[in-house]
């Protein structure tokens, strides 16, 4: 959010107290921050019931994606090296994603409080002209923290809510594999400085709804490091840590939502472990009931918050306990009872009871089942294709999971959009070059998105409509019931355009295709769709690469000739509406 946004909403702050009653609590005079205008009036808070709630108490239902890069060095959402990220961020929202979580580490965090320099960005310049400081075509890199806050307005007038996770301490593409959230480069200290930063950054501008305080922290004592869960003050305490983490961002912005991951073993105290025992009995190796402790994913066992829940204090109406659950071919873990080699197994045996049973709900699943916390399943996701799932073991189980969810209400963020997920692909197909989405999985996600009876995906902003091709609404809309029902469900169809331009590179600009009057003039709408934005330079640049092919129409013609004095259709007319798109052309057509 620019500084004079801030500096605006601001103004606005007064002191507001939003009651939430029962277990949670009351919300305290000093919790609610500001008045409920368009930067304050989606904070969300838990209720009595355990159920994620807005400001008036309705129920709402956060189904989202991860999208990393910032936490593996890019300085960047992957993939902007290969698309425009604007148009991504359009797409992810008509797709009916209304959360996005983003991976980044306290590393980026303190580089940017600190304002210091970028060791270097994966950008293409060619695609996001508008990430320049020219706001051209080939232009110089920005900032990559004003890159970050320009998709922060983009999420916004996408009606996407957003949630950062501090994946790990240093920056690094295997930074999630160290077990805590300091390393020897980062201390707690430090995890706790930028935290506090960017919850203070960000504490008027509801964009930011949440904040992942640590992703998967894991280990076991034969590692040397390891996370733990109980009710001492020990470095290595998750729980202890977990606390400190939310009042570090708590204080400066009482609205956030906090989520606690869980961790990846827990002693079996009923059969007289603790954690000084070794983390494997030998001597009936493979054989789970004999071992020492609970297993579980990295992030996914709660089996300590029974005996020791999170405590917030005056803000435990803003704690969410989010695990991590993966299927088979992540890793062939004993409750999928396989047999066979991977992945091609030739028999597998679990269901939805027997998954409850011998793992999920003393795990995490008795936190919902028993109403004492809302969960959200910061990661799921994998390959569901014939190549890679030829038993249907992994599609199996993200069926089971995903039904269970949506019965549930389990707010989730799908892994990934991302291509580039070695063990579980992503939204975007694998292989293409980030050029299209996986349909199958898509179709496979899209049933546990929130969506009303017509089949229109629910922003979780009050005023700003989920996505850009008509097919979401507002949080205000779902509740009033104010909108006219449809005459026909539609659902986004992409459109992928590639071309070559002057400078003989490839742009590939993905858009929502939508009826609109034809026929019409509209100075720069190339390409009729009622809209003038990448696209239409696209449909020029296609147009002067093959005429034959890609040929405009007659009032596309004379929609797209922008500049020249009507000299008719050329590249510098797709330059001129990139310069529109960046806003340092603020009129079409020019002289």
């Amino acid at each position: 959010m620019s500084f004079i946004k801030k500096t605006a909403a601001a103004l606005f702050a007064c002191a507001v107290t939003l009651p939430i009653a029962g277990q949670y609590g009351t919300l305290p005079a000093n919790q609610a921050a500001a008045a409920p205008d368009e930067y304050h009036d989606d904070w969300l808070h838990v209720n009595e019931n355990a159920e994620i709630v807005d400001m008036y108490g309705n129920p709402v239902w956060l189904t989202g994606c991860n999208w990393f890069g910032y936490n593996v060095g890019s300085q960047v959402f992957d993939g902007v090296w290969s698309i425009n990220m604007h148009q991504a961020l359009n797409e992810i929202a008509d797709h009916g994603f209304n959360f996005l979580r983003v991976p980044m580490s306290t590393q980026i965090l303190l580089q940017w409080k600190n304002n210091e320099p970028d060791p270097m960005i994966k950008i293409n310049e060619w695609k996001n002209p508008e990430l320049t400081e020219e706001g051209i075509v080939g232009g110089t890199p920005k900032y990559s923290f004003e890159i970050w806050n320009m998709a922060v307005d983009w999420c916004r007038e996408n009606g996407i809510k957003i949630m950062i996770d501090i994946h790990s301490a240093t920056t690094n593409a295997a930074g999630h594999n160290y077990a805590l959230w300091y390393d020897s480069n980062y201390s707690e200290e430090d995890w706790l400085e930028a935290l506090a930063w960017f919850a203070d950054y960000y504490k008027d501008d509801d964009t930011i709804l949440a904040i992942d305080l640590k992703n998967e922290p894991h280990g076991k004592k034969d590692d040397g490091i390891f996370a733990k869960w109980d009710g001492s003050s020990d470095a290595n305490n998750w729980r202890y840590a977990a606390e400190k983490g939310a009042k570090a961002c708590l204080d400066q912005n009482p609205n956030l939502l906090i989520m606690v991951e869980g961790i990846e073993v827990y002693p079996k105290f009923e059969k007289g472990f603790d954690w000084t025992s070794n983390s494997t009995d030998y001597g009936h190796y493979g054989d789970p009931e004999y071992q020492p402790y609970h297993g579980a994913w990295w992030g996914g066992n709660f089996r300590g918050a029974r005996d020791y829940p999170v405590d917030l204090g005056e803000y435990q109406s803003q704690l969410v306990y989010s695990p991590h659950d993966y299927g088979p071919l992540v890793y062939e873990q004993s409750w999928f009872h396989l047999t066979g080699e991977k992945p091609n197994w030739t028999s597998y045996d679990f269901d939805r009871e027997s998954l409850l049973k011998e793992y999920w709900y003393d795990t995490w699943a008795y936190l919902v089942e028993e109403n004492i916390s809302p969960l959200l399943m910061g990661e799921w996701g994998g390959r569901i294709d014939s190549e890679n799932d030829p038993s249907g073991a992994n599609r199996h189980w993200m069926e089971v999971l995903r039904d269970y969810m949506i019965e549930k209400r389990i707010h989730h963020t799908f892994w990934c959009f991302n291509e580039n997920s070695s063990d579980t692909g992503g939204l975007i197909a694998s292989d293409c070059n980030w050029d299209h989405w996986d349909e199958e999985k898509y179709e496979f996600v899209e049933p546990a998105l929130w969506q009303d009876e017509y089949g229109r995906f629910i922003s979780l902003d009050h005023t700003i409509p989920l996505g850009q091709s008509g097919n979401g609404i507002s949080l205000s809309d779902y509740y009033s019931g104010t909108v006219t029902p449809p005459t026909s469900t539609t659902k986004t169809t992409t459109v992928t355009i590639t071309t070559t331009s002057s400078a003989d590179t490839t742009t590939t600009t993905t858009a929502a295709a939508t009826s609109s009057e034809t026929g019409k003039y509209k100075a720069g709408d190339a390409n009729e769709d009622g809209d003038v934005n990448m696209a239409d330079s696209v449909a020029i640049m296609r147009s002067q690469a093959d005429p034959d092919e890609y040929a405009l129409s007659d009032q596309g013609r004379k929609n797209g000739d922008v500049t020249g004095g009507g000299d008719g259709i050329t590249n510098n007319d797709a330059l001129v509406i990139q310069k529109y798109e960046a806003g340092i052309v603020t009129t079409l057509p020019v002289d």
